[in-house]
């Protein structure tokens, strides 16, 4: 019977909390891409494309947010 190597069990366990942090990180680029449609930029200049995309990250966290927040409405 093999026993599992300390390193082993140690990169496991980062690779776990990296992993919990990227797949957060990752979903909200989902949401910015498939619910709002933001895959190119539209606008010239980087002013008007980060306003875009900041005003695009607003309305992501209240897409996430929505049923904490109608539930607080009621």
């Amino acid at each position: 019977m093999k026993f599992p190597r300390p390193t082993r069990q140690l990169q496991k366990k980062k690779n776990r909390s990296k992993s919990s942090v990227r797949a957060k990180v990752e979903h909200v680029f989902r949401i910015l891409k498939r619910v709002f449609g933001f895959d190119k930029v539209r606008y010239r200049g980087i002013a008007k494309n980060h306003h875009r995309l900041c005003a695009n990250f607003a309305l992501v966290n209240l897409y996430l947010h929505r049923k904490r927040l109608l539930v607080q409405r009621a």
